[in-house]
This record gives structure tokens, sequence and C-alpha cells, in this order.
């Protein structure tokens, strides 16, 4: 409280009287004294403070989150704030050799096996140095590893991938299924920088796609399980494909992580296939996983004709074995998982992590790695009312993990062997690990699904969550370690199924971690529940990974900044802050910003799908709050939650609106931070298919009306992948 002056003070002004060359210090310094204004000057002759002759520009101050925030915004355009700008890298249909065409974006593209998929997700940068070797360091050189969602589609076709919109009834033509189903899945390609700006190398050796029947191999607890056995793998080692992966994760060893999410909607399951098992225990597990008995198919795959590509899609037991290795009873069981590969080496095969349990994975999270301890990895399962999980590996780190040779092996050794947990939220801002093991007696002692063994309860995690009595959230999406204090974030998008009564199996009454029941109105239509999401955060019980108790609080509740203070808009967002139904999430390690990306339907007549950056805070640093609902019987229902610190205009800013119906989602940088790769997923799916041949009815043209690929203003909109820089060069988000 004195007068005395401060060290930052002292230090500017040093800095000001002296002509001295700060080069490359500013940024870490500014690192190490948060966000201190250094000024890096050009030359000195003088090494006393009486100044220097030579009069020598200033580069800009880096300050987090500097930049003027944006506004809302409906335009078919990608906005960013001013002093930024952005190129496409990639999108839909790109080829990936040498020898596959341009991609002509009318209809008639095929060889999807040798060229970008659609709906870019979640993807990760592993950098390469000169002579091709992995790289932490690398900024002008990498792979990026990208996510393959889904299609955009209505009623069975992906329909701007087909000249005339493709069939909508069934059967479908195999060539129509034939090019739908390789548009899913991963992408490996190298990107390079050269005159300053990226660009993906299109015959390079290490590209590469990884579709839904690419030959995969089972890992962990249910490698070889009876659960696994399939016509096409009668030993239950090995699987086709992966399938609408979502978010990934970057191993500390230098691998991919890549979550499958919403898969079992490819399956079909025909009426009558609950009596040909016998309405056996399998029949439970079904209907847990949304395959209840007469269940369509999303794309009708199935209907493409008898070759076994297309009857692998038909789950039911349609066989005479009592094991299900002649027909495909099973495959359902063979999805859900997270997968890994490893992107610097294509004869590798893909490897799925069947220990971290089954369920719709969205990303997968790392804790900090400290020699000597075990790694935790946190998941979240995006489907209303389901879990959040955490993994712990029985190994422990060293400092030789990070650059081991065999990446895959050492993800054998840290993926394969360890303990499952589901998360238990109290009501006080506690909450407990619960851990998901066949010798948990609360487990052995579930009649509604009795599990045989561990490999059963890694398949059928969502049901051992139910046994134990897990937190049922509002829709866990992705999420993120803060490298600053270890804490773990994840974005809860919305849950139109959280009550204030639960009038049916499905709702979930409002508890302390999901506590807002509300109204939200788009246009005439009233939104019920928690129509805006939030977003949880956790810290671990003295930071360690292996803990199995945490405290938690609400760091962000999404919201209109003109609802309601008390009960809606609970973080006091402004209009250059609001968003809705928060779901890519990633800090950036350069720069510790906390990277939120929205998949939005209920602000959309507002504004399109956003990314903003916040300053993350910790657990903690907010207050109590209490709310009050009134239950259908005229009782009273108070909620008490705990919100994080309201955040300024200093601390959270929307640095990014996407073009028209995209959600924006996916978040790697380089090692400096100075580029950033973000991609736009489904622009113009709001567009129907009927109006396939009139482009002027197209509700989006991006990115053709940006300028790239065939189309320009009449184009059909495709996924993408941009690149983001600052035009003077510095750090993005600064």
């Amino acid at each position: 409280t004195s007068d005395n002056p401060s060290f930052n003070s002292v230090l500017e002004t040093r800095l000001s009287r002296r002509g001295f060359v700060l080069g490359g210090v500013s940024s870490g310094a500014l690192a190490l004294f948060g966000g201190v204004s250094l000024s890096t000057l050009a030359g000195c002759n003088s090494d006393d403070d009486g100044g220097s002759s030579t009069t020598t520009p200033t580069t800009p101050t880096e300050k987090l989150l500097g930049f003027t925030a944006i506004a809302k915004s409906l335009a078919d355009m990608v906005t960013l704030p001013a002093g930024y700008s952005y190129s496409v890298l990639c999108a839909l249909g790109d080829p990936l050799t040498a020898t596959t065409p341009a991609y002509k974006n009318d209809g008639s593209d095929t060889d999807f096996d040798n060229r970008f998929g659609d709906h870019h997700d979640g993807m990760e940068y592993f950098g390469l140095d000169a002579s091709g070797k992995p790289s932490t360091t690398s900024t002008d050189r990498a792979l990026i590893a990208m996510n393959h969602e889904a299609t955009t589609d209505e009623t069975l076709s992906s329909f701007f991938v087909h000249t005339n919109g493709g069939t909508k009834t069934l059967p479908r033509p195999a060539s129509e299924v034939d090019k739908e189903v390789p548009l899913h899945g991963i992408s490996v390609v190298e990107i390079s920088k050269a005159s300053g700006a990226f660009k993906y190398v299109q015959n390079s050796s290490f590209n590469r796609r990884i579709t839904p029947l690419t030959e995969v191999e089972i890992h962990g607890p249910a490698r070889g399980n009876a659960l696994l056995k399939t016509k096409y793998s009668t030993d239950g080692t090995k699987s086709r494909g992966t399938l609408n992966n979502c978010g990934t994760g970057r191993t500390p060893w230098g691998t991919l992580l890549s979550g499958e999410e919403n898969w079992s909607g490819y399956f079909t399951r025909p009426t009558g296939d609950d009596a040909a098992r016998g309405n056996d225990k399998s029949v439970t597990s079904l209907k847990r996983y949304g395959r209840n008995e007469g269940a369509a198919s999303r794309h009708g795959w199935e209907s493409a004709g008898s070759d076994d590509k297309y009857a692998r899609w038909i789950n039911a037991k349609t066989g005479t074995s009592t094991d299900g290795t002649d027909d495909y009873r099973n495959e359902l069981n063979t999805m859900g998982y997270i997968v890994e590969l490893d992107p610097y080496d294509k004869t590798k095969a893909v490897r799925k992590r069947t220990a971290l349990g089954r369920f719709a994975h969205e990303s997968a999270a790392f804790s900090r790695q400290v020699v000597g301890k075990p790694l935790a990895i946190y998941q979240g399962d995006d489907a209303r009312n389901e879990y959040i999980y955490k993994w712990v590996s029985t190994a422990t780190w060293s400092a030789a993990d990070a650059t081991a040779t065999d990446r895959l092996a050492t993800g054998d050794k840290f993926l394969n062997d360890g303990k499952l947990y589901v998360a238990r939220f109290n009501a006080d801002g506690t909450g407990n690990w619960i851990e998901l093991a066949i010798t948990n007696p609360t487990l052995s002692a579930y009649t509604t699904y009795p599990f045989a063994d561990q490999a059963d309860v890694s398949v059928n995690s969502r049901l051992a969550g139910d046994a134990v009595g897990a937190t049922k959230m509002d829709r866990p999406e992705w999420c993120a370690v803060n490298p600053a204090n270890g804490e773990i974030y994840f974005t809860l998008t919305n849950n139109s199924n959280r009550k204030v009564d639960a009038t049916s199996s499905s709702h979930s009454v409002v508890d302390s971690a999901n506590p807002r029941y509300y109204t939200d109105v788009k246009g005439t239509t009233n939104q019920t529940g928690n129509p805006n999401g939030h977003i949880i955060r956790i810290a671990e019980t003295n930071g360690e990974s292996a803990a199995t108790s945490f405290k938690w609080d609400v760091f962000l509740f999404g919201a209109e900044s003109t609802a309601d203070g008390t009960k809606v808009n609970i973080s006091g967002l402004t209009a250059d802050q609001d968003f809705s139904s928060p779901d890519g999430l990633a800090f950036a390690a350069s720069t510790g910003i906390c990277w939120i990306q929205t998949d939005d339907g209920a602000y959309t007549d507002v504004t399109n799908c956003m990314m903003l950056a916040a300053l993350p805070g910790m657990v903690g640093d907010g207050s109590k709050v209490s709310l009050s609902y009134t239950k259908t019987d005229g009782t009273t229902l108070p909620v008490t939650t705990y919100a994080g610190k309201k955040p300024s205009a200093d601390t959270l800013k929307r640095f990014l609106v996407g073009s028209i119906a995209c959600e924006i989602t996916g978040m790697c940088e380089t090692p400096d931070g100075k580029a950033m790769f973000v991609n736009i997923q489904h622009p113009g799916e709001t567009t129907k298919m009927a109006d396939i041949a009139d482009p002027t009815k197209y509700t989006s043209h991006w990115p053709g009306n940006y300028g790239y690929g065939a189309g320009g203003n009449s184009a059909r909109p495709r996924s993408a992948t941009i690149v983001i820089t600052k035009t003077d060069g510095g750090r993005v988000g600064t």
C-alpha cells in the first residue's frame, strides 16, 4: 500500500532510456512478467544510461487478448479481429496424391480414399525437421492429423458429393455408398511454409487416409474377447475402420488419439433381433448404446448390396453360430473407442484402446507429465445425461518416453494397463472418481447387466457408470488441461432433457454441477432445459493425476448477454463475450490462452458459431450461487452451484465468427504460436437436398466465395481448415 515504485515501472523506465537489443527475449519476458509492456528496441551504441544516438522503430507490445473483440455476425464469411488474417489450407475433396485430380466440387468427383474427407474436426500438429524426422520445435514443416466426423446429409444421402444430390430412398446405390464411406475417418497430411504461407504437400509420402474400411487392431482388455468376435475377425483381435471421429488428443510420445463419437447410428438393427438373440444381455447393451430393435441406419449403407462391406452395417444375429463369428451381431462392439495412430509411420496399423472405455468419445486430454507419476487421460461421453471419465495408467512417466522411437509400443505401455474411473459431482463443490473395475462390489452386484470380466466393463462402460451412480452431465464434449496449473476443463454443450421434474426416464433433474433450467427463445420457439451449456472445471486433490477426489466449479455459463443475470447469464457475459453451446476446447501451449469453440443451434438466429479466447483463472476464484425452482407439485427445489470469477473485457473475448450454418471445431498451432489452424465444419448444412440443382438456394458458398477452389460465389459449401496469422508476425491471441 506504499508509494514505492514497482519493479515493473522500474523495468519499463530502464528499458525506455536505453537503446537495448531485446530481440527474441521480449516474448519470454512478457510471459514471465505477466504482460508487462515491453518495447523491443533494435539497436544501441552506448552502454550507459545517457541514451543512444540511434533512433529505432519499435515492434508492437504483446498483451494476451490484446485484440479488439469482434461482433456477432450472420454473414457467410469467416470474421477475425483487426490485425489478423487467414488462408484456406485444405478442404473436402482436395487430392492427397500426385495423380488424384483436382476437386471439381460438382458431385462428379470420386476416389475419396485419396482425398480429404468431410466434416473436418479435431486435429493435431506434429512437427517435422528438415530430414523428415519428428520435431517438437519446427514451425515451418509438419504433419496435420485430422478427423473427418461425418457428412452433410438429409434423408440418407450425403447430397453435396453427388451430382443430383443422391438417392434418398432404400436401397442405396453401391456407387453412392462407396463414395460416402471414405468421407469419414482420419487424414494425415504434410504441410510446409514457403514465402510466409502454409500449404499442404499434395504428393508427400506421409499423406495417409484411414477410413471405415481400413483394417485396425484391437488392444487392451477387450482384445480377443468374445464380445468382439465377428465374421471379419473370428478371433476378436481386429476390426474394420474408425467412424464418426470427433475430438483428438496428442500423446506426450508423439501420436494421435482420435475419439469415435456418434457411431451407433450408422448401423441398422432389424425388428425381431431381440428374440433372435434370446433376449440375452446383449440386448440390454444394444439398447443402452442407442440401437433398439427396429432402429434404422443414418445412411442406409447396408442396403447397397450383398458384399460383406455392406452387410457389416446390419447389427443383428443372422447366423447360426453361438459366438457371432458368422455374422455381425457384435460389430457395434468394435466401435466407440479412442484410437491411436502414429502419424509419422503409415506402415503401422491403427490401434483401438479398449481400456479407456467405450462411449461417444470426444477429445482425450492428458494430465501434466511428472517423472515417476502415472498419466491421467480425461474424456467425456457426448450424449445427454452421460458421464465424464478418467483413465490412470499403471506405468509411470519417464523422460525417455517422450522420445521413444516405437511410439505405438509406448502407447501400449500407458494405454493398455491402468484404471478407468467415472466422475460423481457432489453438491458441496467436491467430487469423486469411482473406479470401474470388475472387482468393484457395486459392479458385481449390478443385476441390470451382469458383467463377466474387465473386458465387459470396458465395452459397456456406460452401463458400468450407471451401476456406480455417476453424475449425469449436460453432454460432455471436449476437455483440456490448463498447462499452468493442471486443472481440467470440460465443455457441457447443452441438454434439452435437463428438467426440474423428471417426468420420463430420459430426463435428469437439475443438480449442483448442472444447475440451470430455463427457457431460451429462438425466434418464436421456446427451448427449455440448458440450451446454452456451460464449462465445468476440476482441480484434482493435491494436483495428483491418480487422485480419487477433486474440487470443481463452473468456469463459464453460456448465455445471451441480455438474459436474466441471476438465473441464466450467471457469468455476466457482455455482447462481446456471449456464446451458446461450447464444444471444442483447447489451451494454447505457447500462450496459455483457453480457446472455446461453439456448435450451436440455440443462438443461430443471432449469430453464426464462433471461437472465443479466455484467460482461465482457477477453481474457487468465484462464488457460491443459490438457485431456486418450483416443481410441478408446487414445492421448491433449491440448487446450490459454484461459479467461477466473472470474466472482464480483458479475460474473455470473441475472436472468430464462422460462415453460415457451420460449426467451429478443432484447433492446433505451431510451437511458436504464430500460426493457428482451425476447422470450419459443415458450412451450409441447413441447405435442403431438394435445392441441390439451384446454387442460389444454398445457405452458404464458403470457401468458394472466399476464392478457394472451384465454383466461386455459386460453389457447393465445403468443410475446410484455415490458417490464422497475425499481420504483425506476433502470436495468435495477443
